[in-house]
């Protein structure tokens, strides 16, 4: 029988059936890091842990780890001598092992298999979709490996104008002009989570989207680097009875930002050497809550979901857009995204990521992908959306990102002219070559047919894996209520 595993005193795995679906009127709450970074993940842990406890939350928090066999076993000790005041379990490759063998065990199709993998793979998706599987029944809060509990806010705030929900403008790091601000996070979810927009607080304001000035609307594309930004709220009617299904937290640090626009702080910047370095921060002026009919700006760094009774998966894909299929799926009536009233930090590792010239291609094909599924969306439901997009990529689809990345490059090379330092000139220099090379030499029609290839392989999985969802939702669910999924249970501090 397939149960949830424990850890007994000898570190061995138990059996326990103490993980059934709350009743429905009073969920489960989950707090969940998705996370590749199993060596720094433990002082996420314990910040957050911190947090709760300070603000009188317990909420069960589990960690989705993505690792190697081979990380885990140089770093999981970091994360299993960790005491925390809440309990804490760990999902990791032997965990996952054991629930892709349940759940194709119970589809009994060897063809399904592939598939099923694909769905759960190492990538922003695939991990993302291992907790949307052990929170169902319950409100889940996910916040990324390098998030804090905190903000960066500057020490005199403004007012904001009457359609303004937040503000923000980059900071040289170190500098004065901000200070450092924890919110009550579980209680701004919880505040709105799974709730009517009748039971909604007062002191949110209500509308139709938001709308971010340094941002493309539909794809959340940036626009270009901006010193400031501010979200305007578009005003619409919002039905009373529609639920809250989603919500986030405002964020400082980088404010999701694309991968081209820490390349435009390095360009911009003579001081700076590293184009892995952050000298700009992002803090926020000041924020209010917010409600409303859709959200292009959903961040799933910093997310909140109801869980009650199932969502849609994300993409399960290394193009780093996993969560677009929320951004499209929020739209239908009766379900409503909010904005909560409180704000996290995000750090910006650089342990694990990928260079940045790799970033920016992932980027352009991710925003390419985004504006086809848009075009084609033919239908939204409970547990996933339809759309008739097939991967067909044009030529002018190819040299159009062709034409961006390689003004890109000219302006990398003419900066690496007029650099002062060696250090500066080498890493200008180093860039540019490695833009050149993920971009296959800027030949149009290589960069076209490797496009395609990457922009197909992407498609088939996307749809095979929406459509088998809601059969993995129904024998998840069930099995959750009956025996648990597995996962470890590294223990709970007594104070």
């Amino acid at each position: 029988m397939f149960q949830l595993a424990d850890v007994n005193a000898t570190g061995q795995s138990t059996t326990s059936q103490e993980n059934p679906l709350s009743h429905m009127n009073n969920p489960e709450t989950y707090f969940v890091v998705p996370t590749h970074r199993l060596r720094d993940v433990s002082e996420t842990i314990h910040e957050y842990d911190e947090h709760f406890w300070r603000n009188g939350h317990s909420p069960q928090m589990i960690v989705f780890d993505d690792s190697t066999p081979t990380n885990v076993e140089k770093y999981f000790t970091h994360l299993d001598q960790i005491k925390t005041r809440s309990d804490l379990f760990y999902v990791g490759p032997r965990q996952k092992e054991e629930f892709l063998t349940y759940v194709n065990s119970r589809l009994r199709n060897k063809r399904l298999e592939p598939l099923v993998k694909n769905l759960f793979r190492p990538s922003y998706g695939g991990n993302r979709n291992y907790t949307l599987m052990y929170s169902l029944g319950g409100l889940m809060v996910s916040s990324d490996d390098d998030m804090r509990p905190y903000s960066l806010m500057e020490d005199s705030p403004e007012s904001l104008e009457n359609n303004e929900i937040s503000r923000g403008r980059l900071h040289k790091l170190g500098k004065n002009g901000y200070v450092k601000k924890s919110f009550d996070m579980m209680s701004a979810f919880f505040d709105v989570l799974g709730k009517p927009v009748s039971e909604v607080p007062e002191n949110y304001e209500r509308g139709e989207l938001l709308i971010d000035t340094a941002m493309d609307l539909e794809t959340n594309a940036t626009k270009g680097l901006a010193d400031d930004n501010t979200m305007i709220l578009q005003r619409g009617k919002v039905s009373e009875d529609a639920v809250v299904k989603i919500a986030q937290t405002f964020r400082s640090g980088t404010n999701d930002i694309d991968a081209i626009d820490f390349v435009d702080m390095f360009l911009n910047d003579e001081q700076q050497v590293n184009i892995d370095d952050l000298r700009d921060l992002y803090v926020l002026v000041n924020f209010r809550p917010a409600v409303t009919n859709k959200n292009w700006r959903m961040d799933c760094g910093v997310a909140g979901y109801d869980n009650t009774f199932g969502l849609p998966p994300f993409f399960p894909t290394r193009l780093r857009f996993e969560d677009y299929i929320y951004r499209l799926w929020i739209q239908q009536e009766g379900i409503v995204a909010a904005h909560v009233d409180a704000a996290q930090h995000h750090t910006k590792s650089n342990y694990m990521r990928n260079p940045p010239a790799s970033e920016v291609l992932n980027e352009e094909i991710a925003n390419l992908l985004k504006r086809k599924i848009k075009a084609s969306l033919s239908n939204v439901d409970d547990l996933g959306i339809s759309f008739d997009y097939t991967g067909e990529v044009t030529a002018s689809d190819a040299e159009e990102i062709l034409e961006k990345i390689t003004s890109l490059h000219r302006r990398a090379l003419h900066a690496a002219e007029t650099a002062k330092s060696q250090d500066r000139i080498d890493a200008l220099r180093l860039f540019a070559a490695n833009l050149e090379k993920s971009f296959y030499g800027f030949e149009p029609d290589f960069f076209q047919h490797n496009l395609l290839r990457v922009v197909d392989d992407a498609i088939a999985v996307i749809k095979a894996s929406i459509e088998l969802w809601p059969t993995l939702v129904e024998i998840c669910y069930f099995q959750k209520i009956r025996n648990g999924l597995p996962m470890l249970h590294l223990g709970r501090a007594s104070r």
